[in-house]
Protein backbone atom coordinates (compact mmCIF):
# COMPACT_ATOMS: atom_id res chain seq x y z
CA UNK A 1 0.00 0.00 0.00
CA UNK A 2 1.33 2.95 -1.07
CA UNK A 3 1.36 6.15 1.69
CA UNK A 4 -0.20 9.49 0.37
CA UNK A 5 -1.99 12.47 1.45
CA UNK A 6 -5.26 13.09 2.19
CA UNK A 7 -6.17 9.30 3.70
CA UNK A 8 -9.68 8.54 3.86
CA UNK A 9 -11.13 9.09 7.15
CA UNK A 10 -11.79 5.90 9.46
CA UNK A 11 -14.71 6.00 12.25
CA UNK A 12 -14.68 5.06 15.70
CA UNK A 13 -16.70 1.58 16.03
CA UNK A 14 -17.02 0.46 19.64
CA UNK A 15 -15.25 1.74 22.96
CA UNK A 16 -15.22 -0.28 25.59
CA UNK A 17 -13.82 -0.28 29.38
CA UNK A 18 -11.06 -3.30 29.74
CA UNK A 19 -9.01 -3.42 32.69
CA UNK A 20 -5.05 -4.40 32.53
CA UNK A 21 -2.92 -6.93 34.57
CA UNK A 22 0.32 -7.06 33.48
CA UNK A 23 2.74 -9.91 35.11
CA UNK A 24 4.60 -8.16 37.55
CA UNK A 25 1.44 -6.50 38.52
CA UNK A 26 1.30 -3.11 37.21
CA UNK A 27 -2.34 -2.52 36.76
CA UNK A 28 -4.70 0.00 34.99
CA UNK A 29 -7.49 0.56 32.91
CA UNK A 30 -7.79 1.06 28.87
CA UNK A 31 -10.68 2.50 27.00
CA UNK A 32 -10.18 0.05 24.15
CA UNK A 33 -11.43 1.36 20.93
CA UNK A 34 -12.49 -0.27 17.31
CA UNK A 35 -12.45 1.03 13.78
CA UNK A 36 -13.98 1.09 10.66
CA UNK A 37 -13.07 2.35 7.00
CA UNK A 38 -9.25 1.40 7.88
CA UNK A 39 -7.07 1.39 4.68
CA UNK A 40 -5.95 -2.07 5.29
CA UNK A 41 -9.31 -3.79 6.49
CA UNK A 42 -7.52 -5.18 9.72
CA UNK A 43 -8.59 -5.43 13.21
CA UNK A 44 -6.16 -2.59 14.74
CA UNK A 45 -7.12 -1.25 18.69
CA UNK A 46 -6.14 2.05 20.11
CA UNK A 47 -5.76 1.71 23.60
CA UNK A 48 -6.94 4.81 25.39
CA UNK A 49 -4.70 5.37 28.58
CA UNK A 50 -4.77 7.88 31.49
CA UNK A 51 -6.67 11.01 31.13
CA UNK A 52 -6.61 10.99 27.54
CA UNK A 53 -9.20 13.48 27.07
CA UNK A 54 -7.33 15.94 29.11
CA UNK A 55 -4.63 15.23 26.95
CA UNK A 56 -6.47 16.02 23.69
CA UNK A 57 -7.95 19.25 25.61
CA UNK A 58 -4.36 20.28 26.40
CA UNK A 59 -3.01 19.95 23.22
CA UNK A 60 -5.66 21.95 21.27
CA UNK A 61 -4.98 24.98 22.95
CA UNK A 62 -1.16 24.72 22.62
CA UNK A 63 -0.37 22.89 25.68
CA UNK A 64 2.06 19.23 25.31
CA UNK A 65 0.45 16.91 22.95
CA UNK A 66 -1.26 12.89 23.91
CA UNK A 67 1.64 10.40 23.85
CA UNK A 68 1.32 7.76 21.49
CA UNK A 69 2.95 4.70 20.87
CA UNK A 70 2.49 2.77 17.57
CA UNK A 71 3.02 -0.84 18.71
CA UNK A 72 3.13 -3.86 16.05
CA UNK A 73 1.66 -6.92 17.42
CA UNK A 74 4.56 -9.67 18.20
CA UNK A 75 3.11 -13.10 19.76
CA UNK A 76 6.08 -14.26 21.01
CA UNK A 77 7.22 -11.00 22.85
CA UNK A 78 3.95 -9.70 23.70
CA UNK A 79 2.11 -13.10 25.26
CA UNK A 80 5.11 -15.54 25.52
CA UNK A 81 7.56 -13.52 26.58
CA UNK A 82 10.07 -13.99 24.40
CA UNK A 83 13.84 -12.37 24.75
CA UNK A 84 14.76 -12.39 21.15
CA UNK A 85 13.20 -8.94 21.05
CA UNK A 86 12.47 -6.24 23.23
CA UNK A 87 8.56 -6.02 22.22
CA UNK A 88 6.95 -7.27 25.37
CA UNK A 89 9.07 -5.08 27.61
CA UNK A 90 8.39 -2.01 25.33
CA UNK A 91 4.47 -3.13 25.17
CA UNK A 92 4.46 -2.87 29.04
CA UNK A 93 6.74 0.04 29.33
CA UNK A 94 4.40 2.27 27.18
CA UNK A 95 0.71 1.16 28.96
CA UNK A 96 2.42 2.61 31.96
CA UNK A 97 4.08 5.76 30.63
CA UNK A 98 0.81 6.95 28.51
CA UNK A 99 -1.06 6.00 31.34
CA UNK A 100 0.87 8.57 33.36
CA UNK A 101 0.37 11.19 30.98
CA UNK A 102 -3.16 10.64 29.18
CA UNK A 103 -3.01 8.99 25.43
CA UNK A 104 -3.03 6.19 23.44
CA UNK A 105 -1.54 2.81 22.49
CA UNK A 106 -2.28 2.24 18.80
CA UNK A 107 -1.72 -1.81 19.08
CA UNK A 108 -1.06 -2.88 15.14
CA UNK A 109 -2.04 -6.36 13.57
CA UNK A 110 1.29 -6.16 11.39
CA UNK A 111 2.99 -9.09 12.80
CA UNK A 112 7.05 -9.43 11.91
CA UNK A 113 7.51 -6.14 10.31
CA UNK A 114 4.39 -6.50 8.52
CA UNK A 115 5.32 -10.18 7.01
CA UNK A 116 3.60 -12.36 9.43
CA UNK A 117 3.92 -14.62 12.19
CA UNK A 118 4.95 -17.76 10.61
CA UNK A 119 6.95 -15.63 8.17
CA UNK A 120 8.70 -14.06 11.13
CA UNK A 121 9.35 -17.73 12.56
CA UNK A 122 11.10 -18.45 8.97
CA UNK A 123 13.12 -15.50 9.43
CA UNK A 124 14.37 -16.45 13.02
CA UNK A 125 15.22 -19.98 11.94
CA UNK A 126 17.38 -17.92 9.54
CA UNK A 127 18.54 -15.72 11.68
CA UNK A 128 20.08 -18.79 13.48
CA UNK A 129 22.40 -19.82 10.40
CA UNK A 130 23.99 -16.37 10.88
CA UNK A 131 21.62 -13.77 8.87
CA UNK A 132 20.66 -10.20 10.88
CA UNK A 133 16.98 -9.96 11.16
CA UNK A 134 16.56 -7.31 8.11
CA UNK A 135 18.73 -9.62 5.85
CA UNK A 136 16.29 -12.69 6.81
CA UNK A 137 13.23 -10.61 5.61
CA UNK A 138 15.18 -10.06 2.00
CA UNK A 139 16.15 -14.14 1.60
CA UNK A 140 12.35 -14.76 2.51
CA UNK A 141 11.39 -12.58 -0.76
CA UNK A 142 9.91 -9.65 1.78
CA UNK A 143 10.94 -6.12 2.27
CA UNK A 144 13.05 -5.40 5.53
CA UNK A 145 10.16 -3.33 6.96
CA UNK A 146 6.52 -3.51 5.16
CA UNK A 147 4.73 -1.57 8.14
CA UNK A 148 2.26 0.77 6.53
CA UNK A 149 1.11 3.22 9.33
CA UNK A 150 -1.22 4.51 7.05
CA UNK A 151 -4.11 2.37 9.71
CA UNK A 152 -2.53 4.43 12.47
CA UNK A 153 -2.84 8.01 10.92
CA UNK A 154 -6.70 6.89 10.45
CA UNK A 155 -6.88 6.16 13.72
CA UNK A 156 -5.43 8.75 15.55
CA UNK A 157 -7.68 11.58 13.17
CA UNK A 158 -10.50 9.37 14.18
CA UNK A 159 -9.65 10.26 17.58
CA UNK A 160 -8.90 13.76 17.35
CA UNK A 161 -5.27 13.37 17.99
CA UNK A 162 -3.66 14.89 14.79
CA UNK A 163 -0.73 16.30 17.23
CA UNK A 164 1.14 13.52 19.20
CA UNK A 165 4.35 12.98 21.12
CA UNK A 166 5.35 10.21 19.50
CA UNK A 167 6.95 7.11 21.94
CA UNK A 168 9.08 5.24 19.86
CA UNK A 169 12.88 4.84 18.73
CA UNK A 170 12.14 4.20 15.16
CA UNK A 171 12.63 7.02 12.64
CA UNK A 172 10.41 5.55 9.88
CA UNK A 173 7.23 6.10 12.31
CA UNK A 174 7.66 9.59 12.69
CA UNK A 175 8.27 9.95 8.99
CA UNK A 176 5.64 8.07 7.84
CA UNK A 177 3.25 9.79 10.20
CA UNK A 178 3.92 13.24 9.54
CA UNK A 179 3.46 12.59 5.73
CA UNK A 180 0.12 11.40 6.44
CA UNK A 181 -0.71 14.77 8.50
CA UNK A 182 -0.02 13.86 11.99
CA UNK A 183 2.08 16.29 13.53
CA UNK A 184 4.82 14.98 15.29
CA UNK A 185 5.83 17.23 18.11
CA UNK A 186 8.20 15.62 19.87
CA UNK A 187 10.27 12.18 19.78
CA UNK A 188 10.66 10.18 22.79
CA UNK A 189 12.55 6.83 22.62
CA UNK A 190 11.47 4.12 24.71
CA UNK A 191 13.69 2.47 27.68
CA UNK A 192 16.59 0.02 26.80
CA UNK A 193 15.14 -3.92 27.24
CA UNK A 194 18.79 -5.09 26.74
CA UNK A 195 19.34 -9.26 27.33
CA UNK A 196 22.14 -11.92 25.86
CA UNK A 197 18.73 -13.24 23.51
CA UNK A 198 18.56 -9.77 21.58
CA UNK A 199 21.65 -7.89 22.12
CA UNK A 200 22.82 -8.24 18.13
CA UNK A 201 18.70 -7.44 17.30
CA UNK A 202 19.10 -4.66 18.85
CA UNK A 203 22.39 -3.73 17.41
CA UNK A 204 21.05 -4.31 13.66
CA UNK A 205 18.43 -1.73 14.23
CA UNK A 206 20.49 0.59 15.99
CA UNK A 207 23.28 1.05 13.00
CA UNK A 208 20.96 -0.56 9.86
CA UNK A 209 17.80 1.82 10.27
CA UNK A 210 19.17 4.54 13.27
CA UNK A 211 16.50 3.74 15.75
CA UNK A 212 17.24 5.44 19.09
CA UNK A 213 18.45 2.88 21.53
CA UNK A 214 21.50 3.65 23.29
CA UNK A 215 23.11 0.62 24.05
CA UNK A 216 25.93 0.17 26.37
CA UNK A 217 29.37 -0.02 24.83
CA UNK A 218 31.29 -3.66 24.53
CA UNK A 219 33.76 -4.96 26.68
Amino acid sequence: MTITLGTPLARVRTRVVVPLRFPDGYETSAEVHTFTGLADGREHLALALGDWRAALADSSIGGPAPLVRPHSECLTGDVFGSERCDCGPQLREAVERISETGGFLLYLRQEGRGIGLYAKLDAYALQDTGLDTYQANLALGHGEDERDYTPAAQMLAALGADRIRLLSNNPDKATQLATLGIEVAERIPTGVHLSEANARYLTTKRDHTAHTIDLPLAG
